[in-house]
């Protein structure tokens, strides 16, 4: 692992220019950087296809504190200042994808969370109300998921066909000399294409702390906290789906976020409960609104 974050002059950056230019470059991307398993501390990175005005206000609701970056065209990236797989003992991935659906279900932007831990690297991106997909390679960098599923993340994120997949498809392939962090390189390389650009120091393989020192450096840092149910009350009034469809949507949030809340809770699974969480608060919200549209109506 690399003694320090990335510079902007690193070519191994995907934010840096020249990488950018040739991002496919086997050279620079599938050469091994040194990350071994037994030395790798998990960290975690939130991107979400919105600006940082958007995304403020949704991720407030996870009631995590986290940090808000720019990171890109009309890209923002979260990073989590606390370590709940650390201290729960819940697996990264699983918090993240708790944490990825829960944001997407409320909105109408994607969210990718990008993870890694001494074991495993991989990505979950997650789409309103659609079934979460992600891949998933091991510390050496053997890939561990369906082809299909990276597939249906190029899809979902609008990367070109052709091209895009054809670089991706190189990330599933068997290569001795490309470990988990050049797999997770590689797919930040190609999302490039759609406009990611992450801000230096903030890579993959990077260890949580690390992360959360090069986010909190920025002059652009946003902090992220929770202020409170009446503001967030208020804030989903203003956003919510009137007519018909309003309600539709929230009745639909109520039935999945009602036993997503409740199996979470069983779990003791910090993301999945920020999830059905939101989920039922969304349809509550959304009926008593609609519900109150009809008393004035009469």
């Amino acid at each position: 692992m690399s003694s320090g974050p990335s510079s902007p002059s690193d070519p191994s950056n995907p934010s840096d220019p020249s990488y950018r230019s040739n991002p496919f470059d086997s050279s620079r991307l599938f050469s091994r950087s040194g990350l071994s398993g037994a030395s790798a501390p998990a960290g975690a990175l939130l991107l979400c296809r919105a600006g940082a005005d958007s995304v403020e206000t949704v991720a407030q609701l996870l009631r995590q504190r986290m940090l808000l970056l720019p990171a890109g065209d009309e890209w923002s990236v979260l990073v989590p200042e606390g370590t709940p797989w650390l201290d729960g003992g819940e697996p990264v991935d699983r918090v993240l994808t708790g944490w990825a659906t829960a944001l997407a279900v409320g909105s109408p932007w994607p969210v990718l969370a990008l993870w890694w831990d001494a074991d495993r690297s991989g990505c979950t991106l997650a789409s309103g109300f659609r079934r979460t997909v992600g891949y998933v390679w091991l510390a050496n960098g053997t890939a561990a998921g369906e082809d299909e599923a990276m597939r249906t993340l190029a899809t979902r994120l609008g990367l070109d066909p052709v091209l895009d997949m054809q670089a991706l498809d190189t990330l599933t392939r068997p290569d001795p000399h490309a470990d988990a962090r050049a797999r997770m390189r590689g797919l930040l390389a190609v999302l490039t294409r759609v406009g990611v650009a992450l801000p230096p120091g903030l890579g993959p393989g990077e260890p949580a702390d690390r992360l959360r020192k090069a986010a909190r450096t920025r002059a652009d840092v946003r902090h992220v906290e929770w202020s409170g149910w009446r503001e967030a009350v208020r804030a989903e009034f203003d956003a919510a789906e009137h007519g018909p469809l309003g309600r539709a949507l929230a009745g639909a949030q109520l039935a999945t976020g009602v036993p997503l809340l409740l199996w979470s809770l069983g779990r003791r699974s910090h993301g999945w409960t920020a999830a059905g969480a939101l989920l039922v608060m969304y349809g509550v919200l959304g009926l008593a609104q609609e519900c109150e549209r009809g008393r004035g109506a009469a």
